[in-house]
């Protein structure tokens, strides 16, 4: 691997690192800077998803107490038991649809335009959800029903893993449609964003793996360098972005996420339109 190569795949590391748990589409952010690098072969759709497993390990990370609990607890604690099987429910949704319709929706939608329009889209949603909240005090009990992931129940994990199945439209965000789902489902801010960070767990997991299984023909032990210099960029940028969205959370709402993605979705398509970025399909 030269030196340019590994230097385009860290870059494509850090950004899925930096975008994974934020509500502005990872697999969009990709896309782009994928077009931008030159980087935009069957291979590079594959590395893609694979690399979302250093984001996966840093949430990992940064919550293994509660995992290592969840783990220990399966068997006696029943609050542990609700907990994996919430999970397990909110991910079935997205897996389901995304081995159904997965081929045809990289086939139309994984192009730099489409993801422009769910960046609009999805940032419009935001500022209306927001809106909503407006005015809401994040510790006051009177506007929100869940305040713990602890507390969610079998129909609330159903919920937030239907909006995160519209998150296999690149450009929505599968982190901004399980939080602000989330929140429109009656959960507080803090306990949406976190319950999004551990149902990345086994949703981001099961999308690399599915991945590599499909693409076992295409990749070659030549590889290996390539998706671990990738994986490792993501875990290390997605680490210290977690650490910075929960004390972001503590004190801001989602407005400024979504004026970023209305804008960047504009510019987008101010040049893909003026010809003055040629974005590679």
């Amino acid at each position: 691997m030269d030196i340019l190569l590994a230097a385009k795949i860290i870059i494509m590391g850090i950004v899925e690192g930096l975008t994974e748990f934020l509500p502005i589409s990872s697999t969009g952010h990709l896309i782009l800077a994928g077009s931008l690098l030159n980087l935009t072969d069957e291979k590079m759709k594959v590395f893609e998803i694979v690399i979302q497993a250093g984001a996966i390990f840093a949430v990992c990370w940064e919550y293994r107490q509660k995992i290592a609990s969840v783990i220990g607890g399966l068997g006696s604690d029943p609050k542990e038991r609700k907990f994996a099987l919430n999970l397990i429910v909110a991910f079935l949704p997205a897996a389901v649809l995304g081995v159904l319709f997965s081929k045809k929706i990289k086939a139309v939608l994984f192009a730099p335009v489409p993801v422009a329009l769910a960046f609009i889209l999805g940032g419009l949603v935001i500022l209306w959800v927001e809106r909503k909240h407006k005015g809401v005090d994040e510790h006051d009990t009177s506007h929100a029903r869940v305040h713990s992931v602890d507390d969610m129940t079998m129909l609330d994990a159903l919920k937030i893993g239907a909006a995160q199945a519209f998150a296999l439209i690149p450009g929505t965000s599968r982190s901004g449609a399980t939080i602000i789902g989330g929140m429109l489902f009656g959960l507080s801010r803090k306990a949406a964003t976190e319950f999004s960070f551990f149902l990345a767990i086994p949703t981001l997991l099961g999308a690399t793996v599915y991945s590599l299984y499909k693409a076992r023909e295409e990749l070659s032990v030549a590889d290996i360098p390539m998706f671990g210099l990738g994986t490792i960029a993501a875990f290390i940028s997605a680490f210290f972005c977690v650490r910075w969205l929960l004390r972001y959370i503590a004190t801001h709402n989602f407005n400024a996420f979504a004026w970023y993605r209305i804008a960047f979705g504009i510019m987008i398509l101010i040049t893909a339109y003026t010809g003055t970025i040629v974005w590679a399909d």
